[in-house]
C-alpha cells in the first residue's frame, strides 16, 4: 500500500526560483521605497502640493494688478438650461491625469483644468496674474491688456500657464468637444487673455479702465477670441472625483450678450483672515431686507 512519505518540510519542484524571486522582488519594493518612488508615495507628494494651502493677495484699492494672486471664479448660476448641474460658485482648478501623475514625479504637460466646488485657495486653484511682454508687477491690470495666468500647483519650481487653441479633428475637450483649455509650461501668444466687461453696450466705455477686483468680467482668448467658459452639466471624472468641464467657447444668448458660463471674477483674498477669500465674506443685505427689518424693528443699527 502506498504511503505518502513527503512531509510538510519537504521542498518539490522549483522551490529555489520561487525563493530567490520572492527576495528580488523584496529588494526592488525596499529600493523604490527608499528612493521614494512607489505609486502610494508619489500620489501622496501630488496630493501634498495640489492641495497645499495658499493665501491670496488682497487689494487695497479695489483692483487687480500684476503679480496678484487670485482664483478664478464661475459665480453661482440657478438658472442653468440642464437638469443636472453643479451649484454654488466654481473655481478654475488644474487636474493632471491619475495614470501619469503615478508614472512621474512631476506635473505633466500639458495639463487639463476644471471647474470645482471649492472657495479654500490651494495649490491647484491658485493663480497669478502675469504680464506678458514686460515686468509690471504691481501695476494695475486694465480692460483690453494682454495678460497670462500662471499657476505653480503647488510646486517651487514649476509654474505653468493658461492657454488655448483652436479645436482640430485630434484636439478638443473631452466632453463638448469644443476648443480645449491647458496648462502648458511655454510661453507663446496662446498664452495670452484680455479682461472685458460684462455688458457690450457699455464694453468700449471701460476700456483702459482697471479691472475690478472680485467683480463679474469676461476672459477672453487673445489668438481665437473664445470666451472661457463653465459647463456646470458636462462632468469629468477627474483625480479628485466629479468636477466640471472648462473650455473656451463664447455664448451669446437672444440679446448677443454673454450667458453666465462665460462669467468669472478674480477673487482676491480676505483681509480679515488671511487663509480665506473675499467669497466668504457675508453679502450685505439689500435694501429691501434693510427696510423690512427697520419695520419690524429689528436694525439695530
Amino acid at each position: 500500500m502506498a504511503q505518502n512519505v513527503y512531509g510538510p518540510g519537504v521542498r518539490i519542484g522549483n522551490w529555489n526560483e520561487d525563493v530567490y524571486l520572492e527576495e528580488e522582488l523584496m529588494k526592488d519594493f525596499l529600493e523604490k521605497r527608499d528612493k521614494g518612488k512607489l505609486l502610494i508615495q508619489r500620489s501622496r507628494r501630488l496630493k501634498q502640493n495640489l492641495l497645499r494651502p495658499l493665501q491670496l493677495s488682497v487689494t487695497e484699492d479695489g483692483y487687480i494688478h500684476y503679480g496678484d494672486k487670485v482664483m478664478l471664479v464661475n459665480p453661482d448660476d440657478p438658472d442653468t438650461e440642464a437638469d443636472v448641474f453643479l451649484h454654488g460658485d466654481l473655481s478654475l482648478c488644474m487636474t493632471p491625469d491619475e495614470i501619469q501623475s503615478h508614472l512621474k514625479d512631476e506635473l505633466e504637460v500639458p495639463c487639463g483644468l476644471s471647474a470645482v466646488q471649492a472657495k479654500t485657495p490651494i495649490g491647484r486653484n491658485t493663480f497669478i496674474i502675469l504680464s506678458v511682454h514686460r515686468d509690471a508687477t504691481g501695476q494695475v491690470l486694465r480692460y483690453g491688456q494682454d495678460f497670462c495666468l500662471g499657476i505653480t500647483g503647488g510646486f517651487d519650481n514649476k509654474m505653468l500657464y493658461l492657454s488655448s487653441d483652436h479645436r482640430t479633428l485630434l484636439k478638443s475637450s473631452k466632453r463638448s468637444w469644443l476648443q480645449e483649455v491647458y496648462l502648458t509650461d511655454e510661453v507663446s501668444h496662446m498664452n495670452c487673455w484680455q479682461a472685458a466687461f460684462p455688458d457690450p453696450q457699455l464694453r468700449l466705455e471701460y476700456e483702459g479702465f482697471p479691472v475690478p477686483a472680485n467683480a463679474k468680467i469676461l476672459i477672453n482668448h487673445c489668438h481665437t477670441n473664445r470666451g472661457l467658459a463653465a459647463h456646470r452639466h458636462l462632468f469629468l471624472s477627474t483625480y479628485f472625483g466629479k468636477e466640471a468641464e472648462v473650455v473656451a467657447h463664447t455664448y451669446l444668448d437672444s440679446h448677443r450678450v454673454e450667458k453666465p458660463r462665460n462669467h468669472w471674477m478674480l477673487v482676491t483674498g480676505n483681509p480679515r483672515d488671511a487663509s480665506s477669500s473675499m467669497l466668504d465674506l457675508p453679502k450685505p443685505p439689500t435694501e429691501d431686507t434693510r427696510a423690512m427689518e427697520q419695520a419690524m424693528g429689528l436694525d439695530t443699527q
